[in-house]
């Protein structure tokens, strides 16, 4: 699970950051630091990274603060949030949780701890990234399903009006000079043109009918496949995680 997996530390505390670089970068994390609440926003809109450890207290902008702000923005809202503080009473706990934070650890903490709930919160998150893929699975089905029903409906109708055009062609044969009685040959020269047209119009419509249906099969085909690839790259890394922690 820790390949390529990149995690921002938030904190003040030189010591910390310093600490959990060097220990979460033997692991294989990709690590980014910041000291501050301001600074921890730039570093997420940059970096991007799959978790954050978030102190709570720190200068300019607080760990609370800072929550706000990324939980309220549709872009980062789904990134987990480990918060650490020295405040472990209840109240603030709660706080915490209410703001949106994923896990609350407080200060002084074991590394151990740290890290199986750093994996935890992974390991949670790609389910529920896997989860939203099978989502899009089942809507890519339902979508497919309703355009070829509605273009079998439209076969059908334009079926049955060739059907029409060819049963009104018919009776003149192949012999325009021989109109049936009562009509004029020029004017059944002109039905005869007329519904011919009709005939290669709706020819031309079911042709084009197909190739619509035959391009969005292709796309939605395309899109399981791209579903497929992640499902299974999704399946490693969840034999990866089950790994020891060290």
């Amino acid at each position: 699970m820790n390949s390529h997996k990149k995690i921002l530390i938030v904190d003040d505390e030189i010591i910390n950051l310093e600490f959990f670089e060097v220990m979460l970068s033997k692991l294989g994390f990709i690590v980014e630091k910041a000291t501050d609440g301001v600074e921890a926003l730039e570093k997420v809109r940059n970096f991007y990274p799959d978790l954050i450890i978030l102190d709570n207290i720190m200068p300019r902008m607080s760990g609370w603060e800072c929550t706000k702000i990324l939980k309220a923005d549709p872009q980062f809202r789904e990134i987990p949030i480990i918060m650490l503080s020295a405040l472990d009473d209840v109240k603030n706990k709660v706080e915490g949780f209410e703001l949106g934070v994923d896990d609350y650890i407080t200060k002084p903490f074991n590394f151990s701890e740290v890290l199986v709930r750093i994996r935890a919160l992974l390991r949670n998150r790609e389910l529920f990234a896997h989860i939203r893929m099978r989502e899009s699975c089942l809507n890519l089905v339902e979508e497919l399903r309703a355009d070829i029903k509605a273009n079998l409906t439209d076969f059908i109708r334009t079926i049955d009006a060739l059907d029409d055009a060819i049963a009104q062609i018919v009776p003149w044969g192949t012999d325009l000079s021989s109109p049936k009685s009562g009509d004029h040959p020029e004017t059944s020269e002109q039905d005869f043109s007329r519904l011919l047209q009709q005939v290669r119009d709706k020819s031309q419509g079911v042709r084009k009918q197909i190739a619509e249906l035959d391009a969005r099969t292709e796309k939605t085909l395309l899109g399981w496949e791209d579903i497929r690839k992640s499902n299974t790259g999704f399946m490693v890394q969840e034999n990866q995680s089950r790994s020891p922690l060290y």
